[in-house]
C-alpha cells in the first residue's frame, strides 16, 4: 500500500503497477463498479516518475548499506540525483517540470554546499581518484565557483596527509628513542648502554631514513598511478579492501584512507528516518522545537545503548519467537 509520507514506497506502488498495465483494462470490462482504469496519458506519467524515483531508490539503497563503505560513494550518488533533477525541470511535459522544481529548489539549498571529507573520501576510492571531483562538481556547483572548489578538494587533501606524515614521522622518533634505551625505562639513566651491536646501529639508521619524507609524495604517486579497473563489474569491489593491500606501498597514506573511508553516510536505514518523527512528535508534541525533538530521539538511542535495551518491536518479536517455540 502506498505512503503519502514516503516516497520510496510511492515508487514501490508505481513499479508495480507499470508490470500489470495491461491486466487493467480487461479487469474494467468484466467488473462493472471498477471506475479507476489509467489513460495511456496516465501511464505516460507513470512512466516518467518511476525513472525519476528509481534513482532515488538506487541512491538511498547505496548510502545506506553496512556492509561495504560508503563514504567513497557519496558524490557519485549526490551527482546522479542532481543530474536527473536537472532533467525533470527541462522536460517537455508540463507536470515533470512543475514537480521536479521544488525538488531542484531543495536539493540546491541542503546540497549546494558538497560536504569536503566526502569528497576526499571519493578521491581515495582508487576506480576514479580526482576524475570523479572533475566531473561532478561542475554539476553541483555555479560555473564561477567550480574551480574554486576543486582546489579546496586537492588543498585539504594535502594538508592532511602532511598531518598524517608528521604524526608517522613522531611515531618513528618514538621508537627509535625507545630502541636506543631512551624514553620510561628506569635502568637507562642509571645504567648507560655504551655499546651497540651492528645490527641496532643498521636499524637506527633505516629507522632515520624511514622517518625522512620521500622526493616524491605518497599522495603524488597515488595521483600518478593509473585508475584500479576491477576484474568484474566493479559491485564487490571494497575500497577498504583495496588499500589495506596495498598498504606496503602507501604505507602513510594508507592509514588516512582507512580513517576516512570508515566514515559511514548514515548509520541507520532510510525508512527510520521517515518514520522516526512519528514516533515522537504525537498530537500531545506537535510543538515542540527542532532542538528538543533532536535531544528526544537521542536521548533515547543513547539511554537503550547504555543500558542495553531493545526498542519495543524487537522485544515482542523475541517474545512471539519464545513463545512459538513453547
Amino acid at each position: 500500500m502506498d505512503c503519502p509520507t514516503r516516497w520510496n514506497s510511492t515508487f514501490r506502488m508505481l513499479a508495480t503497477a507499470l508490470k500489470f498495465k495491461t491486466a487493467f483494462d480487461p479487469y474494467k470490462e468484466r467488473e462493472p463498479y471498477y471506475d479507476y482504469t489509467p489513460s495511456a496519458e496516465d501511464w505516460s506519467k507513470v512512466e516518467k516518475v518511476c525513472k525519476l524515483l528509481e534513482v532515488f531508490d538506487l541512491a538511498t539503497h547505496v548510502i545506506s548499506g553496512s556492509e561495504y563503505p560508503t563514504s567513497n560513494l557519496y558524490l557519485a550518488e549526490v551527482w546522479r540525483v542532481k543530474q536527473v533533477i536537472d532533467n525533470a525541470s527541462e522536460d517537455e511535459d508540463l507536470f515533470m517540470r512543475e514537480m521536479a522544481a521544488p525538488m531542484k529548489e531543495k536539493f540546491d539549498k541542503y546540497w549546494g554546499e558538497c560536504n569536503l571529507l566526502m569528497a576526499i573520501a571519493s578521491v581515495l576510492d582508487p576506480r576514479c581518484k580526482f576524475h570523479i571531483v572533475d566531473i561532478c562538481f561542475p554539476m553541483i556547483y555555479k560555473p564561477a565557483k567550480v574551480a574554486i572548489e576543486i582546489e579546496k578538494v586537492r588543498s585539504s587533501l594535502e594538508n592532511l596527509y602532511d598531518e598524517y606524515v608528521s604524526l608517522s614521522i613522531q611515531e618513528s622518533s618514538s621508537a627509535t628513542e625507545n630502541a636506543n634505551g631512551g624514553g620510561n625505562n628506569p635502568t637507562s639513566s642509571s645504567e648507560p648502554r655504551s655499546s651497540f651491536t651492528g645490527f641496532d646501529q643498521i636499524m637506527n639508521l633505516v629507522r632515520e631514513k624511514e622517518a625522512v619524507p620521500p622526493m616524491k609524495s605518497e599522495l603524488q604517486a597515488y595521483y600518478d598511478e593509473g585508475v584500479y579497473v576491477p576484474d568484474d563489474d566493479g559491485n564487490s569491489f571494497n575500497a577498504l579492501d583495496w588499500w589495506r593491500n596495498n598498504s606496503f606501498k602507501y604505507k602513510v597514506l594508507s592509514k588516512m584512507a582507512a580513517d576516512i573511508l570508515a566514515i559511514p553516510i548514515s548509520t541507520v536505514a532510510s525508512e527510520s528516518t521517515f518514520s522516526a518523527g512519528g514516533r515522537v512528535i504525537d498530537e500531545y508534541r506537535s510543538k515542540l522545537n527542532d532542538e528538543s525533538i533532536e535531544a528526544l530521539i537521542c536521548g533515547g538511542d543513547w539511554l537503550r545503548h547504555k543500558y542495553n535495551l531493545m526498542k519495543k518491536a524487537k522485544v515482542d518479536e523475541r517474545h512471539a519467537v519464545i513463545n512459538l517455540k513453547i
